[in-house]
């Protein structure tokens, strides 16, 4: 029997479809947003066992992979919200006590207004080598400036609800992205913008 007619034979959405189509797909969706192989590997396996608890409830109006995206999605978050509240206060002051002097005035406002984040990482994550690039830019990121720009960038939640799920103040938030984001673009003109210079020349 040939490998699309076994295809068409097997249950319609059951974790062996699953993970043979979305498997790859969904483990690195997970892995860039959590950087630890074996924490992606289970919220992608408590998204299918969510997923086949939800089944009859899947309405079929968006494709099986975006459900299941939005499924991960939601485990991710969770994930966050769960850990963050084990983060060492270290952690945070560390974020946040820093650049705090230079960033604000004597009123609490900001000299220079953190720059919005410029990259695609939908697109530019179509390039394999930017994939591992920036992987290894956020693997260095302290952990609660990865999970909040990890939350704005990729995510696309507002900074109220990011607050909520890192338990955090809005001035923390606005100055953790700023280091996040200052880090990720030093890193990345280090470790891409200057090797893709280097291939064109």
């Amino acid at each position: 029997m040939k490998k699309e007619e076994a295809k068409t034979n097997r249950p319609h959405g059951t974790p062996e479809l699953w993970l043979e189509e979305y498997g790859d797909y969904l483990y690195r969706y997970a892995l860039l947003r959590v950087h630890n192989a074996k924490t992606a590997e289970d919220l992608v396996q408590e998204t299918f066992l969510a997923a086949l608890s939800a089944l009859n409830s899947f309405s079929g109006k968006s494709s099986q992979k975006t459900w299941l995206v939005g499924i991960l999605k939601h485990k991710i978050v969770d994930f966050f919200r769960k850990s963050s509240r084990e983060t060492a206060v270290e952690d945070m002051e560390l974020a946040a006590s820093e650049p705090a002097e230079d960033a604000f005035d004597a009123k609490g406002h900001w000299r220079v207004k953190p720059a919005e984040w410029t990259v695609s990482p939908t697109a530019a994550l179509e390039q394999r080598e930017f994939f591992e690039v920036l992987q290894h830019c956020l693997n260095g990121l302290p952990e609660r400036l990865c999970r909040a720009f990890t939350l704005r960038e990729m995510e696309d939640m507002s900074s109220e609800e990011i607050c909520k799920v890192l338990d955090i103040s809005p001035t923390n938030l606005w100055v953790i992205l700023h280091r996040a984001r200052n880090k990720l673009k030093k890193c990345l003109e280090t470790k891409w913008l200057a090797e893709s210079r280097n291939q064109d020349e």
